[in-house]
């Protein structure tokens, strides 16, 4: 059985504004985080085009100029998944996982993971790697995936846990953390 906890209120949502910028009144202003956002994104996408294809043309200033701000747009909102994070954060966690992947945690982190035990980019893309085959780019997904036979069959039986409770009063409290954590009694008059 398990258990799903609410959350009832919002959480704080303190989003500081840029009201002026380089000398130009914003009015009510904008969010900062979108603002960096846009702008990081503008310079970095721009900068690729203008190595690629070179100064925007009239037919092709929308090209460069409309993907960053949609990105920014839905990027710069609250995800729907977890209230706590931006779309944009939730992307790139995605995109990181399938790519990347991450080290996973063993016994609560006291032993590290062996390479053997992470998760291979096929399992990790899960149904999206039979989709990507069936795509154009399928030989060069299907090589960059690896073999099916990587995926893991599954994990063993599950480990019994026999955990007992014990209470400790403060005397065994203040005895464990040794004689400074005890005042004396000459001490309290």
């Amino acid at each position: 059985m398990s258990r799903t906890g609410h959350t009832y209120t919002a959480h704080f949502d303190l989003n500081p504004r840029q009201h002026e910028l380089l000398g130009v009144d914003l009015g009510e202003g904008l969010v900062r985080r979108a603002l960096i956002l846009a702008i990081s994104l503008l310079v970095s996408w721009n900068g690729a085009l203008l190595l690629l294809l070179g100064l925007p043309t009239v037919p092709t200033l929308t090209l460069y100029i409309t993907p960053p701000l949609v990105a920014t747009f839905y990027g710069s909102q609250r995800s729907t998944k977890n209230d706590r994070r931006y779309n944009f954060t939730v992307w790139a966690l995605s995109l990181r996982y399938l790519t990347v992947g991450h080290r996973p945690v063993i016994n609560g982190g006291r032993r590290a993971a062996h390479r053997t035990e992470w998760l291979g980019r096929r399992a990790r893309w899960g149904a999206r790697a039979e989709w990507l085959a069936d795509t154009p780019l399928g030989l060069l997904a299907e090589r960059w995936l690896g073999p099916e036979s990587e995926i893991p069959t599954g994990s063993g039986t599950p480990l019994r846990l026999n955990a007992r409770a014990r209470l400790y009063g403060p005397d065994a409290v203040g005895r464990a953390y040794g004689r400074k954590a005890l005042p004396k009694e000459e001490n309290r008059t």
